[in-house]
């Protein structure tokens, strides 16, 4: 079949609909769902060369799928890489990534303010295994610079973060940890390759739950890792024996979420924006936390390495568990539930989801108030819910 050509320095927008289509096996506009687990092979050494060969998605489906290839190639031309691994969730991925690149005895620097499950696999899972952790404050340089020893191996960050929605400064990083050739990861989910691309500031490896943003529908659980051929490869090596791979259809799911991405992204941006204003505003509230207020205290950086805000914020109701409770059973378009990324306007209360994991003093010591929410700001229109919150807010 006649291969098309894409011309070059084509937009995200652009790059999301077509650039699988270099690898495309057949006429259908819409791609195939590649099921099967296991291909024939024309011999003995066909079989052995195709054993061995990594990112090989036609031998056995631990070793990849044609259908994550597809949404791969997207995700690694995005960040601005040259490769891309799906797998199960995106734990599945940063777990696979940090045990692929650390042994007994190193050392990993990470941010206090991660994703739980992150934090509790640094914290709780590694140093059984004889691998050390050092927590710093993201917003430090400097303790980023005084946590670096001669053991260290990897610099994890998360930016923008729970529940304030700080930022790392991704070039400072980046290029601290280049003096002292540690390898970089940063977790990429809230930001989305549309909005910050931490490739193109230097960091190493990126990471993303792709049930979130990415698939964009609150449909699917999957994980992607994104970075250098090298890295890669290393990655893919201990994935053949932890097996995290991702299913061939929450990869197709994937693969049509990210076809909106920009379209979505761009319109949760702009929501979440004129959310967070109002918000600022009214009287029953009190802190507000978006990185695209002038009032956020990392807005000069949000603008240096990022093109948009995001669709995640977080705002204090003064009052505790009580009036945040009540804010939330008001709500009805706004819907109560974890997660977050997808097309629906999400709201948890923190100090609540976060009591499975950590203990009262660990909440408070994260700035989490009692009355705190978090919201995934949807793509309903606006009004209706600007209209929600006002109704909701005038019940506590």
């Amino acid at each position: 079949m006649l291969r098309r050509k894409l011309p070059a320095n084509i937009k995200s927008a652009t790059k999301a609909l077509h650039v699988d289509h270099a690898i495309e096996d057949g006429a259908a506009v819409s791609p195939p769902i590649h099921q099967s687990v296991t291909y024939r092979t024309d011999s003995p050494e066909d079989f052995s060369q195709k054993a061995q060969e990594p990112f090989n998605d036609v031998f056995y489906a631990r070793h990849g799928t044609p259908t994550s290839s597809r949404i791969a190639k997207i995700l690694a031309d995005l960040e601005g890489a040259e490769e891309a691994m799906m797998f199960a969730s995106g734990m599945g991925a940063i777990t696979t990534t940090i045990l692929a690149l650390v042994q007994q005895g190193d050392h990993v620097i990470a941010q206090k303010s991660l994703y739980s499950a992150s934090a509790s696999f640094l914290t709780k899972f590694l140093p059984r295994f004889g691998v050390d952790i050092t927590l710093v404050d993201q917003q430090s340089i400097e303790e980023f610079e005084k946590a670096i020893i001669s053991k260290t191996k990897i610099i994890l960050v998360e930016t923008p973060v729970n529940p304030l929605m700080r930022l790392t400064d991704l070039r400072s990083v980046s290029k601290l940890a280049k003096i002292h050739n540690i390898i970089t990861i940063c977790d990429n989910t809230f930001a989305t390759p549309i909005n910050q691309t931490p490739i193109k500031l230097g960091i190493d490896l990126v990471v993303h739950s792709a049930s979130k943003y990415i698939g964009g529908h609150h449909d699917l659980l999957a994980g992607c890792v994104v970075g250098s051929t090298e890295l890669l490869r290393r990655i893919w090596d201990t994935s053949m024996d932890l097996g995290p791979t991702a299913a061939p259809f929450n990869s197709w799911l994937a693969l049509r979420g990210i076809r909106t991405l920009k379209l979505r992204v761009m319109e949760h941006n702009a929501n979440a924006l004129k959310v967070a204003s109002y918000l600022e505003q009214h009287p029953k509230i009190g802190d507000v936390f978006y990185p695209g207020l002038t009032s956020h205290p990392q807005f000069k950086l949000a603008n240096q390495q990022m093109s948009g805000f995001g669709g995640m914020l977080s705002f204090d109701i003064p009052g505790g568990y009580q009036a945040g409770s009540k804010f939330l059973k008001a709500l009805n378009i706004c819907l109560n539930a974890a997660s977050l990324g997808g097309v629906d306007t999400l709201v948890v209360q923190p100090a609540v989801m976060f009591r499975a994991r950590l203990t009262d003093q660990e909440i408070t010591e994260l700035n989490i108030t009692p009355g705190m929410i978090r919201m995934s700001v949807g793509i309903e229109d606006l009004c209706d819910i600007l209209n929600d919150i006002e109704i909701a807010l005038s019940k506590i």
